[in-house]
């Protein structure tokens, strides 16, 4: 079986994709919200969750008692990443862009508010160790995803800085375009820090970063973004935002890429 054909499999019921864009419009809901919105026993919704789950297409977090689920759209930007991005990038980009544009019509802000906590996850061929470097090492930061250097002091209370790219200096960025601060550094396992874009005038999220190590060669890495009112900070780390590029799917994507290959996607 590839790396794929879960994803693929999932993704062909239509129930199942049903239940995803119950997530995509609001993240983090339990099982008994999402069984409300389908004509389906309880039974059968958990059944498809399970699937979605087991796809990676699914996450899962605690809160209390509950069990809240949430979109991890990870294995469909390496579905894309693989296949449109080799062949018809530019076409599918004008696609999406379209698309985009229409729905963004009748999206109103409460929308994307909404999604107060995004979780994404993907599954590295890589030790926690190489993982860790290249979450936290300014040298591995600028070769994926916005190819911008990151400045960290791995302790609690710790600085946090995320500098512009050469290409984002050369457009006329100021040197510090994110900041933030340290909360847990646990290495290579878990790292804490709040995370706050400056150029979109939004107060402080929190941003966790965990990576499990089962012994098998293959690492979990699972990205989870507070962005509790910052609708801003929201939409730009989920890819909604017009010159967000991919977002954290994106940046995932190309980091999986450079590690398992040596070479960046976007290069």
């Amino acid at each position: 079986m590839t790396d794929d054909e879960p994803t693929f499999k999932a993704l062909a019921d239509p129930t199942r994709r049903f239940l995803l864009d119950l997530l995509f419009q609001r993240d983090g809901r339990t099982l008994t919200e999402l069984e409300s919105e389908v004509d389906m026993s309880r039974f059968g919704v958990a059944k498809h969750l399970r699937v979605l789950e087991e796809a990676g297409l699914v996450v899962t977090r605690r809160s209390g008692r509950e069990k809240l689920h949430f979109l991890n759209p990870v294995p469909i930007r390496l579905i894309h990443d693989r296949w449109i991005g080799k062949y018809t990038e530019r076409r599918a980009s004008a696609l999406a862009d379209l698309k985009h544009e229409l729905e963004a019509q009748h999206m109103t802000a409460t929308d994307t508010a909404d999604r107060t906590v995004q979780v994404y996850r993907v599954y590295i061929r890589a030790t926690a160790e190489a993982i860790w470097e290249a979450i936290t090492k300014p040298e591995w930061a600028v070769r994926f995803g916005y190819r911008a250097p990151v400045e960290y002091e791995l302790r609690p209370g710790g600085a946090f800085r995320g500098l512009a790219s050469e290409e984002m200096k050369a457009g006329g960025a100021p040197e510090v375009i994110i900041d933030g601060e340290v909360i847990e550094a646990d290495p290579p396992r878990k790292l804490v820090q709040t995370w706050r874009p400056l150029f979109l005038g939004e107060d402080y999220t929190r941003l966790t970063y965990e990576i499990e190590d089962d012994g098998s060669g293959v690492c979990r890495l699972t990205v989870t973004h507070d962005v509790t009112g910052a609708p801003k900070t929201a939409a730009q780390v989920s890819g909604a935002a017009p010159d967000a590029g991919g977002g954290w799917s994106q940046v995932l994507s190309d980091l999986k890429s450079l590690l398992e290959t040596g070479r960046s996607l976007y290069a």
